[in-house]
């Protein structure tokens, strides 16, 4: 999620990289039977919030499960061995489980995937703009490259992250949405919904005004001149 200071000119794109997680044989079914269970969860990241969106959904409070805070890895082989009884996955370990171990995912609401957004620094974005459009213009191209050939991006994140080829496959075709960089109030708006579990989680610095600190964020003038050329 970006911060203060930082501006995000650019949307890479809109994953659904963190869903909650069970194993194969596992007897929960909804995000109400993880009322008293062991969830694991890597603290202040996306699947950490997720988690705590999830469990309002189902009239939940975190002090109504016991989170056990692993980082994601260690989630996933905690879950697989059985130490505790569910897991805020992310991407790719979530899909490597769900192929290689028979995982389910129980919830999965891509309206609380946050985005992920190309942040830059205000200081940066002012002294070195021509950089800036650079790296932008890069990103773009990979962005429509990968719209076009789908398969071959796959491989390449399988080969650079390395992860087979089917769990690459699901994160490129099915989980993510490459189809609109430019940053707009929808974007801000997903912030602006995590936002209170920031400040109840004491994630952010006491008396931040973090409505004024994402409505900041928004800079489409790079992404808009790179559309708007075709």
């Amino acid at each position: 999620m970006p911060t203060a200071h930082r501006s995000a000119p650019y949307i890479f794109s809109r994953p659904e990289w963190t869903a909650l997680v069970v194993r194969k044989e596992s007897t929960i079914r909804t995000v109400a039977d993880l009322r008293g269970k062991k969830v694991a969860a890597t603290k202040g990241t996306d699947p950490y919030l997720f988690l705590l969106r999830a469990l309002k959904t189902a009239g939940l409070k975190r002090s109504d499960i016991e989170h056990v805070g692993l980082q994601h890895a260690d989630g996933r082989t905690a879950l697989e061995q059985g130490r505790v009884d569910a897991w805020a996955g992310l991407d790719p370990m979530m899909a490597a489980s769900e192929l290689e171990s028979g995982s389910r995912l129980i919830y999965r609401n891509i309206a609380f995937n946050t985005y992920g957004f190309l942040n830059v620094r205000n200081a940066f974005i002012t002294s070195r703009p021509a950089e800036v459009r650079r790296v932008i213009e890069a990103y773009e191209r990979a962005r429509l490259w990968t719209l076009a050939n789908p398969t071959e991006a796959a491989k390449i994140l399988a080969e650079e992250a390395k992860v087979s080829l089917p769990v690459a496959l699901m994160q490129v075709k099915l989980r993510t949405d490459f189809s609109n960089p430019l940053p707009t109030a929808e974007h801000m708006k997903a912030l602006q919904v995590a936002a209170p579990i920031l400040q109840d989680e004491a994630l952010v610095k006491p008396g931040t005004d973090l409505s004024r600190a994402i409505a900041d964020l928004v800079d489409v003038r790079f992404a808009q001149s790179l559309l708007a050329r075709g």
